[in-house]
């Protein structure tokens, strides 16, 4: 996990999760139709995968007046005297109502009466009027068949047209307030002939409420026309069903229903012994079953007398069509092209099964404080976590929410939302995510630019892969420093152009910097034909002094291998190493600034690479360098004391690498140099001298130049003596 500081990448992530939740809110208030579009397609989606289980028992059947039937009986409509037909046979096979999907609301034309009042004046027609009995009419006949029989006949109530209600067949009663405002409300109406309607127990409105998308979801169970309730024709064929004659409308602030005092429409209404929730506006959110054909009675197969009697006994019967020629499917979210008559009938079915889907008062509240909640969590996770860790963590927030609402619906029938909550979360989460993303490669972009001059590639690697790891602001931190110079270099450069010149010293820094960087060490300037480096900054590296040792070696390598392949005279180096701590990092000004170095320690290996003239070897080293990296064949060379400094340092020679240290030649050779410190320190000169000619001629490591400098020290020490107080170190009040 990331440290949780506020940075300006993290605040703006925050600031961008923000806006996504302020925006969420609008779009629920305002309820756009793509957010209702999106919710009811996750609805559907769940209709789908679990679909209301349909028995052979179950207390529906229809009717069918399908296209078989219309091929053997003829096209619809059908003489009234047929419906009869139909209406008497349900009736002796005892059902328990018989609902209508269709509006008789015109004359049977094929009924002798009509018949004859298209022909034209003649005797014949004369005749037959004569004959005629104007009572004997098919809508007649179907009048007293209707009145028989639990009959419901279909309505329409509609915004033009006639503005005749429909017949009262039942009483309403309000509990709560008054639902009236958000009841559906139409000024007209299309209705059965009179002489039907009359006869008829109920009658039904076959109104549909489909979303925007056409699907059908919704199905009311009440209506208004003005100032009067119309049941429609689900609420009417259950009334009669069970013989009720009223209806009890429950609305806010009802016994048992609490709105706070304020009134929010419908709760439930309750159609004889049967209570059924709904929305505010009286419907109901139907949970559809999968197609059953065994749901489905062929008119023709019932006319003639092959439908089974227990297929309709104590059922509720619809009377509708299925035939694609009459016009009559809807959609629904399990089917998209459904006969209307089975909209009504699985209306009914999942009425009478006690099932339920409601969508409560508080979805929309949970659904918003689930989404600023989300955003706020996502925007925490990316502040604080990886991407590769937030991206999972988060899903598996939304993973959570979604499970949690699919299981309100499937074991409690309750419809929450989780597309917004999860789109909004999700939102909030890709900003961020591109935010942080933007920003740290802007970050990586910056630090490969800043330290490719400086790193080897594969540390820049590193450190732009986690660049929390780099402190630009400047720190204190334990280094071990190197300082290469090119002895003698005013004398090498005389006599050459600077085309010449510039060839020297790239020839020579070129390798330098390549074995420095492939250490791990840090470049951290070039001083004319001098390299200065660093290593444990900007990337950790717990074995900086060991790294920077070997560095100095594979130098010494190199430049041997460089004064082969060049013409002239061979090009000597002097090296300083030292370790201690430093402060580092972008030093300078706000105009222009550089990586690097300063301190003390820094001072110390500079004035080391210097004294490497002096003692006449090629790398020297002090003390803190050789704690750390104690298992490099180390030679000591002596103690000395700067001007102004109350503390010694002991010189060290860096003869080789492991291997030379556990030789016998570095043996002997560390031996006679100790013995040499011995006498020198002890003021016995003669033994000094004696030692000093052995280490000069050994063959492991030139040193004829070191023993050169410490006899004529010896000189001078022998003329004058040191004070009592000298123990071997050497002052230096000036470079030599």
């Amino acid at each position: 996990m990331r440290p949780f500081l506020p940075t300006p990448t993290t605040l703006l992530a925050f600031a961008a999760a923000a806006l996504i939740a302020f925006l969420a809110v609008g779009l629920k208030v305002t309820q756009p139709e793509v957010v209702r579009g999106i919710a009811n397609d996750v609805f559907d989606g769940y209709q789908r995968l679990s679909p209301r289980q349909w028995s052979p028992d179950a207390p529906v059947r229809i009717v069918d007046i399908d296209e078989e039937s219309l091929s053997r009986l003829g096209q619809w409509p059908w003489p009234r005297t047929q419906v009869a037909e139909l209406v008497e046979r349900l009736t002796a096979a005892g059902a328990a109502a018989i609902a209508f999907d269709f509006v008789f609301s015109e004359p049977d034309r094929s009924s002798p009466e009509e018949i004859l009042a298209t022909l034209p004046d003649s005797p014949a027609r004369r005749a037959l009027d004569a004959v005629l009995d104007p009572e004997d009419t098919n809508d007649k006949r179907l009048a007293q068949t209707l009145g028989s029989a639990p009959a419901v006949l279909a309505v329409v109530l509609a915004n033009s047209g006639s503005t005749t209600a429909p017949r009262q067949t039942a009483g309403f009663a309000i509990a709560g307030d008054d639902p009236a405002p958000f009841v559906p409300n139409f000024g007209h109406a299309v209705v059965p002939l009179a002489i039907l309607g009359d006869a008829a127990r109920g009658l039904g409105a076959v109104n549909w409420i489909p979303d925007r998308d056409q699907v059908v979801r919704r199905v009311p169970l009440v209506l208004r026309q003005g100032d009067h309730y119309v049941p429609t024709l689900v609420a009417e064929t259950l009334r009669v069903a069970q013989g009720a004659s009223t209806y009890v409308l429950r609305a806010s602030n009802a016994s048992g229903e609490t709105a706070f005092g304020a009134a929010s429409g419908m709760n439930a209404i309750r159609i004889g012994a049967i209570d059924v929730p709904t929305d505010r506006s009286g419907a109901i959110v139907v949970h559809y079953g999968a197609f059953r054909s065994e749901r489905f009675l062929p008119a023709w197969k019932l006319l003639e007398g092959k439908v089974p009697a227990s297929e309709i006994a104590g059922r509720i019967i619809l009377i509708g069509t299925s035939a694609a020629g009459l016009l009559d499917l809807r959609a629904t979210p399990l089917n998209a092209a459904a006969a209307g008559v089975e909209v009504h009938a699985q209306a009914i079915e999942h009425i009478l099964a006690g099932s339920r889907l409601v969508r409560p008062d508080w979805a929309d509240g949970l659904e918003t404080v689930a989404a600023v909640l989300g955003a706020l969590l996502a925007a925490i996770l990316v502040a604080a976590a990886p991407v590769r860790f937030a991206l999972p963590l988060a899903l598996l927030g939304v993973a959570t929410f979604g499970a949690a609402s699919w299981l309100a619906f499937s074991r409690s029938g309750v419809l929450v939302d989780p597309a917004f909550p999860i789109g909004t979360t999700l939102a909030a989460l890709f900003a961020g995510t591109g935010i942080v993303t933007f920003s740290e490669q802007r970050a990586r972009r910056r630090i490969r630019t800043a330290f490719s001059r400086y790193l080897a590639p594969d540390l820049v690697d590193e450190l732009a892969d986690d660049p929390a790891r780099l402190v630009l602001g400047g720190e204190i931190r334990p280094l071990t420093v190197l300082f290469c110079d090119i002895r003698g270099f005013t004398t090498l450069a005389e006599g050459l152009d600077a085309e010449a010149l510039t060839a020297i010293i790239n020839g020579f820094l070129t390798p330098m910097t390549d074995v420095i960087l492939s250490n791990r060490g840090t470049i951290d300037k070039y001083m004319g034909d001098a390299v200065m480096a660093f290593w444990n900054a900007p990337m950790d590296d717990a074995d900086h002094a060991v790294h920077a040792c070997r560095a100095a070696l594979v130098m010494r390598d190199e430049l041997a291998a460089l004064n082969t392949r060049r013409a002239g005279d061979p090009i000597t180096v002097g090296i300083g190493l030292n370790s201690g701590p430093c402060c580092v990092g972008n030093l300078g000004s706000e105009q222009r600034f550089d990586y690097s170095a300063i301190g003390d320690t820094v001072n110390i290996a500079s004035r080391l690479e210097d004294l490497t003239k002096t003692y006449g070897v090629t790398t020297i080293a002090g003390d803190d360098t050789v704690a750390e990296a104690p298992g490099f064949a180390w030679l000591e060379l002596d103690r000395i004391r700067a001007k102004g400094k109350t503390e010694a340092v002991t010189l060290y020679a860096l003869a080789g690498d492991e291997e030379m240290r556990e030789s016998a030649g570095f043996a002997a050779l560390a031996e006679s140099q100790s013995a040499f410190l011995a006498a020198y320190r002890a003021q016995d000169w003669a033994h000094a001298r004696t030692a000093l000619g052995e280490i000069a001629g050994n063959e492991l490591l030139p040193l004829a130049g070191y023993a050169a400098f410490m006899g004529t020290r010896i000189d001078a020490l022998e003329a004058t003596p040191p004070p009592g107080d000298w123990g071997g170190i050497a002052t230096f009040t000036t470079k030599e």
